[in-house]
């Protein structure tokens, strides 16, 4: 196990290849462990990093607000990189889209995959519909007082809530988990009954975000940003990744048809495709043998969507 000192925080972390630095920033459930099959293949060419948050995995727990995006950026100061393309995926692409606009001049490129925006609350019909997914899950009494943390959660209450979340997130409202081969479902379960075993019998925390946060500025990012959308995510979520590719200038949107909210667990060679082809895109130092087929991705922009009208 690899730890690192930010100011009184250790966070658990894995570093492999040389390169262009690339830092993996997993979504708000389970841990780096998400990133198992991007973290190797581009580590072939590219310096890749990825690691836990505070409160997640082998980080330290820390109670009170937390700014993951200050985190990210401390990490990178540690790790003594300079600049990096930042890969974000679910609420961490919300992180990376944070430390993009607070230091811009750390990031060289953006890659949003089903990513999270600080700001934007989530509308009724989103609400509603988790309300309804989570509803008996966990008998309310119990749920509340799994929520002030410092608890010692019942296994079964954890796997309940595991369930209901991931049906309603991962897997989207359109797909059961027979839809999924089942050891990719029971891998999706247990990155969930990671995470609120760990939140739950953790200290409370509070998510802090920039000051004003990411809506409303996705004009000021000024770097290549590929924005990759499910096609089986939330309809919610979807609308956000429709947002950064139509707000961020120059960005780029593939969809991915047959994933949903966890492409990187669902459909890793798919994801690393896209990914791998990206950082070509970036990297024309390169040679042209070292890149994949992935380079002849085709990326939906809004000259694509026009055109097809």
């Amino acid at each position: 196990m690899a730890r690192i000192t930010i100011g009184r925080t250790n966070l658990g972390y894995e570093e492999k290849g040389t390169g262009s630095p690339v830092v993996l920033v997993h979504a708000a459930v389970g841990d780096r462990s998400m990133w198992d099959h991007q973290f190797e293949a581009l580590a072939r060419r590219h310096r890749v990093v990825r690691y836990d948050w505070r409160g997640y995995g082998e980080s330290d727990d820390t109670g009170g607000p937390v700014a993951h995006y200050e985190d990210l950026l401390a990490l990178m100061d540690a790790l003594e990189i300079e600049r990096a393309t930042l890969v974000g995926a679910s609420m961490g692409g919300g992180h990376a889209v944070d430390a993009a606009l607070v230091a811009p001049e750390r990031v060289t490129g953006l890659a949003l995959v089903c990513a999270g925006m600080t700001g934007r609350e989530w509308p009724g019909s989103f609400t509603e519909a988790a309300g309804r997914a989570m509803a008996g899950a966990v008998p309310k009494e119990r749920l509340a007082r799994y929520r002030e943390g410092h608890a010692d959660p019942d296994p079964a209450d954890v796997a309940a809530m595991a369930q209901a979340q991931a049906r309603f997130v991962a897997l989207g409202p359109r797909r059961g988990p027979e839809d999924l081969p089942a050891p990719v479902w029971e891998r999706i379960l247990e990155l969930y009954r990671t995470t609120f075993h760990r939140m739950w019998s953790g200290p409370p925390t509070t998510m802090r975000s920039p000051e004003p946060p990411a809506e409303g500025r996705l004009a000021e990012i000024g770097v290549p940003t590929l924005v990759v959308r499910g096609g089986y995510d939330v309809p919610e979520i979807r609308e956000v990744s429709d947002l950064y590719a139509a707000g961020v200038p120059g960005a780029r949107l593939v969809e991915l048809p047959d994933a949903g909210h966890l492409p990187s667990v669902e459909r890793p060679e798919e994801l690393t495709e896209v990914l791998d082809g990206f950082l070509a895109d970036l990297h024309p130092e390169k040679s042209r043998e070292q890149r994949t087929s992935s380079d002849a991705i085709h990326y939906v922009t809004e000259r694509d969507r026009d055109e097809a009208r």
